[in-house]
């Protein structure tokens, strides 16, 4: 299948690193202009400079701005006024006992994870609506459905994300807009490495310690194995294509194939 984003502005929040990275590289080796994005213009830039030695002629603009703060949403607007292609990738993540989460922490994980996704939908959908295209795709996890004990408020803000696509794909519909979510697996990235030795021993070498981390606290996964980036970007540019026009309000799944999710 040949993907052909050419002439269409894409944006990816939370793109410096892991699978931001991955998707804004993607979405440029098919054509498209990429907005990367992140808050500091230091990593901004050098994140702009090793996707442009991967995917060499690539047509990258920094983004450097918190989009999980209006001030830094419009600072997003005055760089790129249009986006055709909005991929909600902004996310954190971590462990913790549920039951010593702080206020505090659960309104952190929901307005990083939730109200950043919300807002810039909010920014640019009307546009795409007016204009009889656009993709919105918000990037959510397995701990949607499959809620670890261990991340109840991130799981919580995933699950918010499923709601995020039903309703807004609902409000295009009919526009030539859609409006998905990818439900990713855990991933490797080298924030999870760090998540993963936070649960299994740090003496382990890395190979050892993915497979104990799989088999006892993932035990759920078909792959057995952490998902690299760029098989969820596959995905991704996939829902952003032309190829893709008939899928909207749809959970697309490059979870590892979870056995015991009931998904949309």
């Amino acid at each position: 299948m040949h993907i052909d984003l050419t002439g269409r502005t894409a944006l990816v929040t939370g793109s410096t690193q892991g699978i931001g990275a991955a998707i804004a590289a993607g979405l440029a080796r098919s054509g498209a202009r990429v907005g990367v994005n992140g808050r500091d213009e230091a990593r901004v830039d050098e994140s702009i400079r090793r996707l442009t030695a991967e995917v060499p002629g690539a047509d990258l603009v920094p983004v450097a701005a918190d989009v999980a703060s209006e001030d830094g949403a419009r600072r997003v607007l005055d760089v790129l006024p249009q986006v055709d292609i909005l991929i909600n990738n902004l996310g954190i993540f971590g462990s913790a006992d549920p039951l010593d989460i702080s206020d505090a922490e659960w309104r952190r994980y929901f307005e990083v994870n939730v109200l950043s996704a919300v807002r810039m939908t909010r920014m640019y959908l009307p546009g795409m609506m007016e204009r009889g295209w656009g993709r919105v795709q918000y990037i959510a996890s397995e701990s949607a459905i499959v809620i670890p004990e261990e991340m109840i408020q991130y799981g919580m803000s995933k699950t918010a994300m499923l709601a995020l696509d039903r309703g807004f794909a609902k409000k295009a519909a009919g526009t030539g807009v859609t409006v998905n979510s990818v439900i990713v697996g855990p991933t490797h990235t080298e924030g999870v490495e760090d998540f993963v030795y936070e649960l299994v021993d740090r003496d382990l070498p890395w190979d050892e310690a993915e497979r104990v981390f799989m088999r006892e606290h993932r035990p759920q996964s078909l792959l057995r194995r952490l998902i690299e980036p760029a098989e969820v970007a596959h995905m991704v540019v996939y829902l952003s294509s032309e190829q893709a026009s008939a899928t909207t309000g749809g959970a697309l799944r490059v979870d590892g194939g979870c056995v015991d999710a009931i998904l949309p």
